[in-house]
């Protein structure tokens, strides 16, 4: 597969989404820790002075301003246009309703100073109380659920893709069956571009993959170079993805890092990788995937990490959404 640091793939609406994005995941609403928003407008910055034109963001975050800030920044010195970048939101859990689908997106576009998104996902399935508390809670600490048909929130979707606030919309942690409610609603307007879901060594989604692929849809994968050691959200036994011995084996031998062959093996694989750093160098390293090909056999190798392991809802969405109606990971894939 013949990947440049400009390359794409064509979406099922024309529409194009860089192979690698940058990822701003850095969020103060449900982590224990904090990080400052100030080195997340730094490190899009960075990001976009290196070749990213791929930038994910999302409400829950908390940090759209900065991030908008560190575009608009950058389209104003000249290192970019607004057509350059593409931009991916996602619409948090307690906007679900259809009547709140169009404000929650308008109020990130303000936050960005954006006049439109490129993407606009629905963040989860499992939606909660509408309200301001973005994570509500009852008096025994359980989150208050909130249930709406998802075909009725995808409709409010293709709504706002009608008047031009986004270009393509699509959906995120979104397993095969919830997919196919939207694919088989009636008088469905426009198929979700993309799926974006958690991706990588020990959990390489290859029959959601295959499963998307043959419905035109594009994987999107974040975590892909595993996760932050949150005690919030991640079971602190669970394998340190960037440290396995096959992989620094494979990246030794191409004198490359691990982070780099983990990222190049999805994107052999056609799936849109995520990135996430604060550091410059390792913003610039994970960027570097574009000047060499992982051969049959290392792929191989790889494919044979698997473990079906998931980080991130290993020990708060389980534990706290599992009863939801539209909890995804019930379902194999």
């Amino acid at each position: 597969m013949d990947l440049k640091s400009d390359s794409y793939i064509v979406m099922n609406d024309g529409n194009k989404i860089p192979v690698i994005g940058f990822g701003t995941y850095a969020s103060e609403n449900f982590a224990e820790e904090s990080f400052p928003r100030n080195l997340m407008e730094d490190a899009t910055k960075v990001a976009i002075e290196v070749g990213y034109r791929h930038i994910d963001c999302a409400y829950i975050y908390g940090n759209e301003a900065e991030v908008g800030n560190a575009i608009r920044a950058k389209i104003a010195d000249g290192t970019v246009r607004r057509e350059n970048i593409f931009y991916t939101g996602k619409l948090w859990n307690t906007f679900h309703s259809p009547h709140l689908v169009r404000p929650a997106l308008e109020k990130s576009l303000q936050q960005l100073q954006l006049d439109y998104m490129d993407l606009f996902l629905i963040h989860l399935p499992t939606g909660l109380k509408p309200g301001d508390d973005l994570m509500p809670v009852d008096e025994n600490g359980h989150y208050i659920f909130h249930y709406t048909d998802l075909r009725e929130t995808w409709e409010a979707l293709e709504e706002c893709k009608d008047v031009g606030l986004v270009k393509s919309i699509g959906v995120s942690n979104f397993s095969s069956k919830q997919l196919e409610l939207i694919l088989s609603k009636p008088g469905l307007k426009y198929k979700p571009v993309c799926n974006q879901v958690e991706c990588h060594i020990y959990l390489n989604q290859k029959k959601l993959l295959e499963f998307c692929k043959s419905q035109d849809i594009v994987l999107v994968g974040y975590s892909v170079l595993g996760t932050s050691r949150e005690g919030k959200w991640i079971d602190q036994n669970a394998p340190i993805l960037l440290e396995d011995p096959v992989l620094k084996s494979i990246a030794k031998k191409h004198k490359k890092s691990p982070a780099q062959v983990a990222l190049r093996y999805h994107l052999q694989r056609h799936i849109i990788v995520l990135a996430k750093s604060f550091t410059t160098a390792r913003i610039k390293e994970n960027f570097q995937v574009f000047d060499f090909q992982l051969p049959p056999d290392d792929m191989e190798a790889l494919e044979g990490l698997n473990q079906n392991l998931r980080y991130v809802p290993a020990k708060l969405s389980i534990e706290k959404f599992e009863a939801h109606p539209n909890y995804p990971f019930h379902d194999e894939y």
